[in-house]
């Protein structure tokens, strides 16, 4: 896809791959020239430079790459803490960060997880950005 006019409903874009989630659709950009692919799409790959990314329906399926504890949040998700943050490489080949719905000491590297989305807290809209408060919030479960 070398396409080089954007706007927020294609999926390359933030809002775009945010809307495609909303509606179950996990989507990642997929280099023509190496393969890499990205997650979140973006309109250029990071491993070699190419524009030519075309955009593929991605397993929401994976395991734990790598895992850490947030101890201390921004004020408004105090709360939360200490809540388990992990990079999850999919079944695809892409590696996507998010919050685990599992405590820290119950989480190791591999362990198999699933991303699922929901609608986010009244916090989280109000902490978030005005183009962000109907993003969906994805969570890695464990399987």
């Amino acid at each position: 896809m070398t396409d080089g006019g954007l706007d927020a409903t294609d999926p390359r874009t933030l809002p775009g791959f945010f809307d495609a989630l909303a509606t179950g659709e996990l989507l990642g950009g997929v280099c023509a020239d190496c393969g890499q692919v990205l997650l979140p799409p973006r309109p250029a790959c990071y491993a070699c430079g190419s524009r030519d990314v075309d955009v593929e329906p991605q397993s929401p399926e994976g395991q734990i790459f790598s895992y850490t504890a947030v101890h201390t949040p921004p004020p408004a998700f105090e709360a939360d803490a200490p809540y388990t943050v992990a990079v999850v490489e999919l079944a695809d080949g892409g590696r996507l960060l998010g919050r685990v719905a599992a405590d820290y000491a119950d989480v190791t590297i591999g362990d198999p997880v699933e991303l699922t989305v929901r609608e986010p807290t009244a916090t989280e809209q109000e902490v978030a950005l005005d183009y962000e408060t109907d993003w969906p919030v994805h969570v890695f479960e464990p399987r």
